[in-house]
């Protein structure tokens, strides 16, 4: 098949360049034909959850630039329970791993100094109004399944009332 006809992450046709999967040798085997919209996305670093279910198919490529691309962008959306789910080689996973270093160097801490991890389940200790919702976060609510906010380790990302949200880590407790 050949690789530059759609984007190895969601599959749209449309405006398609090349992306160097770092770090690499700059050749083609270790880099990944996308789309603008993904490209815009991975360049901000402001991922949207909706558009990247696509990972759930592209984290199963064949092509260890596809696959190291989609580990990481997972790891980035806090979705550890499909990080956990993969399979790479081992010089598959250190090329992964090697690209989240820089990410894994903030500390993400609650509100007692506990460190905080992708996954977590933390307990909010303060009723905190959500900005555009018109609920109320209240005291005592679980959240689970928390993502870290990519290069802020003030801030987590998790659902309360179904809806995605960013908290300070401060008004958390890690349970």
């Amino acid at each position: 098949m050949n690789r530059s006809n759609i984007c190895e992450l969601c599959s749209s046709e449309e405006d398609l360049s090349l992306l160097e999967v770092s770090p690499s040798d700059a050749s083609q085997e270790q880099s990944v034909y996308v789309c603008s919209t993904c490209r815009g996305q991975i360049d901000s670093g402001e991922l949207d959850e909706t558009h990247f279910n696509c990972l759930n198919d592209s984290m199963w490529s064949e092509v260890p630039a596809v696959a190291v691309l989609s580990y990481r962008l997972l790891h980035a959306l806090g979705r550890q329970d499909l990080v956990d789910m993969m399979y790479m080689e081992e010089d598959v996973k250190a090329w992964a791993d090697a690209g989240l270093e820089q990410e894994e160097k903030l500390v993400y801490k609650d509100a007692n100094g506990v460190l905080l991890s992708a996954g977590d389940t933390v307990v909010i200790t303060k009723d905190l109004d959500v900005k555009g919702t018109g609920f109320t976060a209240k005291r005592g609510t679980a959240v689970r399944n928390i993502g870290l906010v990519h290069g802020d380790a003030e801030h987590i990302e998790g659902r309360v009332n179904g809806v995605k949200i960013h908290i300070l880590t401060k008004f958390l407790k890690k349970s």
